[in-house]
């Protein structure tokens, strides 16, 4: 199998870097999930991962207008919780969250757009449930990159101009070997930098009502204590559904974070209301091995971030670094993944090999 482009990953910033190519060039998107949206995850429109965009994120916002995903305002009214090791202090309003915007039918609501739009375009596959073995630089084919994958149990080689690894370069430097090898600097590089949300468990509680805001509260909390440290308002617009998510930082020697420590904790804070959730859900990030690798839950040297040499192409300029965590803007974030797939796709366009499916029409 030939193509332009291999895109390994269908988080955001993998599709969207195919989004930017596929017009003109035959892409080729590999996931080894069952899913496209990667970190961008949502059960019933309550996100258990990504979940803001920020004022002056304009490549969130140019997209959002694009594809005509309904968005909301951050909730901010209303008093923020401190949960100190003497009890529960009320804050005087909410000195927590900052104005954002949420998808009002869940992150992923995003990458399904991204997804549906892709795959419109003729010169496009999306290969789900495909894990990624090699990759190797070799003149032995008419694509100078070839890469091998697994899916529903059979391995294939696809050959390609270039290869974007639209992944945690921690993931990649575990799960892929590179039988040609990577400059020694790059791959210690790829090694040591942290998986953005690698370290964070996600608890997402819905709830029949927002009964905090009848209260006066905003439905903002710091602790102390945890196992949550913060907590904020997840609901949706006009406050359906209602939900409260908090994030519980961890270490590779923690242990999992339980549905009663999330409710003891909700409870001592918000009241007895807290106590019957219509619905709890944890997402350990730590323990998903398609996002965070054994090994990595205790890189902590974020400097590595946006490194300039993940904006070199290795491998003759070929092998491009285009996840969140390689972004010089907003690395982290959904703009970081956007602007990592902006720079990608511009860095392949300014190739000078011609497009394979435009020289076979």
């Amino acid at each position: 199998m030939e193509c332009d482009v291999i895109v390994v990953g269908a988080g955001v910033a993998g599709l969207a870097t195919a989004d930017q190519l596929v017009a003109d060039r035959r892409v080729v998107i590999i996931e080894a999930g069952e899913r496209v949206g990667g970190r961008l995850r949502s059960i019933d429109g309550l996100d258990l991962g990504a979940s803001w965009f920020w004022p002056g994120e304009h490549r969130v916002a140019a997209l959002v207008d694009e594809l005509n995903i309904p968005t909301h305002p951050q909730h901010l009214d209303g008093d923020a919780l401190y949960d100190a090791p003497d009890g529960v202090v009320r804050l005087d309003g909410n000195p927590i969250d900052v104005p954002s915007s949420r998808f009002s039918r869940g992150a992923d609501d995003l990458t399904e757009a991204l997804r549906r739009r892709v795959s419109e375009r003729s010169g496009s596959d999306l290969l789900l449930d495909s894990h990624v073995h090699t990759v190797e630089s070799t003149a032995l084919h008419d694509r100078p990159l070839v890469v091998t994958a697994t899916t529903a149990g059979v391995t294939r080689a696809i050959s390609a101009d270039h290869v974007v690894l639209a992944l945690p370069p921690a993931l990649a430097a575990a799960t892929i070997e590179f039988r040609s090898p990577l400059p020694a600097d790059i791959a210690d590089l790829a090694r040591r930098t942290p998986v953005w949300m690698g370290t964070t468990t996600k608890a997402v509680v819905r709830y029949s009502t927002a009964f905090w805001r009848d209260v006066g509260l905003s439905g903002s909390a710091v602790s102390h204590l945890g196992p949550l440290r913060e907590v904020h308002d997840l609901s949706g617009p006009g406050g359906r559904p209602a939900a409260l998510f908090g994030f519980a930082p961890s270490t590779a020697q923690s242990g999992p974070v339980t549905e009663t420590e999330v409710i003891t904790q909700l409870v001592r804070l918000f009241g007895p209301s807290a106590a019957k959730p219509l619905d709890l859900h944890l997402a350990d990030w730590r323990r998903e091995p398609l996002t965070t690798p054994t090994g990595t839950a205790e890189l902590t040297d974020y400097s590595t971030y946006g490194d300039p040499r993940f904006h070199r192409p290795t491998f003759g300029g070929r092998l491009h670094w285009g996840s969140t965590e390689t972004s010089a803007v907003a690395p982290g974030h959904i703009e970081g993944a956007l602007a990592a797939a902006e720079r990608t796709a511009e860095t392949i366009r300014a190739a000078s090999i011609p497009p394979h499916h435009q020289e076979t029409r």
